[in-house]
């Protein structure tokens, strides 16, 4: 089973992979367009976490983490336990084009923009949330700041990322 990691997932998996790779979804982009009332935010105070929202013609470059066979039960329930918490995600099996040739299909938690917790907010809106959130698995920016690294790490660019990171550790200061 490989799963793909576009956010959190890439700096806390929640398992040892098998095998990683970077790799390439199209037809979603990766964005801030899922409010957290749980993780990163309350239901006074929410913040944002990334989701992949469909948007043809895009790619967003991640990892996919494969599980090991004989964890793959675990690890669907540890995942469907930590990213269905509140129905805003659609467990999908989706193509994904990895950077050693290979293509595979994958697990990834795809944001449903008919949710409740979906949301469409400019790049200051973004950042003036995540900059004061805070949740049951700590401070909004973490995550925001944690993603981007990993991502600067492997070398995925990711312009509206940098631009949060600079603007929340700004706003944070």
């Amino acid at each position: 089973m490989w799963v793909f990691g576009y956010g959190s997932l890439l700096w806390n998996p929640g398992f040892a992979p098998a095998d990683q790779v970077t790799a390439v979804l199209a037809d979603y982009h990766r964005s801030f367009c899922m409010l957290s009332i749980h993780h990163r935010g309350t239901r006074e105070t929410p913040g944002l976490v990334l989701a992949l929202d469909h948007a043809p013609g895009a790619r967003c470059t991640g990892v996919a983490l494969q599980a090991a066979p004989h964890e793959t039960e675990a690890v669907l329930a540890y995942l469907r336990e930590r990213e269905l918490v509140s129905a805003a995600y659609h467990e999908r099996h989706v193509p994904l084009h990895l950077a050693d040739g290979r293509t595979v299909e994958a697990l990834a938690y795809v944001i449903d923009p008919d949710h409740r917790q979906y949301v469409d907010y400019p790049l200051e809106t973004q950042a003036q949330m995540i900059a004061r959130a805070v949740g049951g698995r700590g401070p909004n920016r973490e995550y925001l700041l944690n993603t981007h690294a990993h991502l600067t790490q492997m070398g995925i660019h990711d312009p509206d990322m940098d631009w949060l990171a600079e603007r929340v550790s700004r706003l944070a200061r």
